[in-house]
């Protein structure tokens, strides 16, 4: 693991690899070690970054009152400290609204957006009433000890199907979640609203989403698509909302054969 430190903020990161650079920004309640497959992966043939956002992992905590822009700006600065970009970015589900936030606000560091079981913010892609369900379920949850509501919340990632081995290793990383980090992601993402960013996106877009993902479900999906000028929608069957865990090999097939059009 290595770190940068700007202005007192720490930024922790995993890399692997040369070549083209591929950012990963992973979802809310984990860190990058979700992404021990892909640092392996795609080290073959890309300089791979995998970062903790602010409050996550081994990094520095937001300040409360956070928006995306400002995870976005964190972004930019790792990004421009590694001297990175032009970047392809990978998000995953709040990484995937994150990663639309970066390319609104700086486009010139984005080389491809690979957007993956994403929302362009929970207020612009789900209904006002389910918006408020999940942040009031989340302000509570946040407040308890995590193995009270964890097994519950990790039901709405994976399907039955998923071997337990996978999610366990799920399970230990979000053990790991402190409250400092995951209220400000929570209302950042909540509150957040891409929609009007969505037809401005010019660089080359896939969408990949689980064909039985319940938290960010088909028409979240097909909105964005929809949405986003020649993008590409894939659903890769028999996974949930983290199909880079539950199918790693067509994840891994999507992701390559995209870059490799690019």
């Amino acid at each position: 693991m290595d770190t940068i430190e700007v202005d007192g903020h720490r930024i922790a990161y995993r890399a692997a690899g040369a070549g083209p650079p591929l950012l990963l920004l992973h979802g809310g309640l984990v860190d990058s070690r979700v992404w021990r497959r892909e640092l392996d992966a795609f080290s073959d043939g890309f300089q791979v970054v995998a970062w903790d956002a602010p409050g996550c992992g081994g990094s520095s905590d937001p300040q409360p009152d956070a928006s995306l822009h400002d995870y976005a700006d964190s972004v930019a600065t790792l990004v421009d400290a590694l001297e990175l970009g032009p970047v392809h970015v990978l998000g995953h589900s709040f990484g995937g609204g994150l990663a639309l936030a970066v390319h609104q606000r700086y486009p010139h560091l984005v080389r491809s957006l690979i957007l993956v079981s994403a929302y362009a913010g929970w207020a612009g892609s789900l209904p006002a009433d389910e918006v408020e369900r999940r942040r009031e379920r989340a302000e509570r949850d946040a407040h308890r000890p995590v193995e009270e509501w964890i097994d519950e919340f990790l039901a709405t990632l994976f399907d039955d199907t998923t071997p337990r081995d996978l999610v366990d290793e799920t399970r230990r990383i979000m053990l790991d979640v402190r409250p400092e980090g995951m209220l400000p992601m929570l209302h950042a993402f909540a509150d957040a609203d891409l929609t009007d960013a969505l037809p401005g996106i010019s660089v080359p877009t896939l969408l990949l989403y689980g064909e039985d993902d319940r938290r960010s479900p088909p028409p979240v999906a097909e909105s964005l698509a929809s949405s986003i000028p020649g993008s590409r929608l894939v659903f890769v069957p028999d996974a949930g909302h983290d199909v880079h865990v539950e199918a790693p090999a067509a994840f891994e097939h999507q992701v390559r054969s995209f870059l490799q059009d690019v």
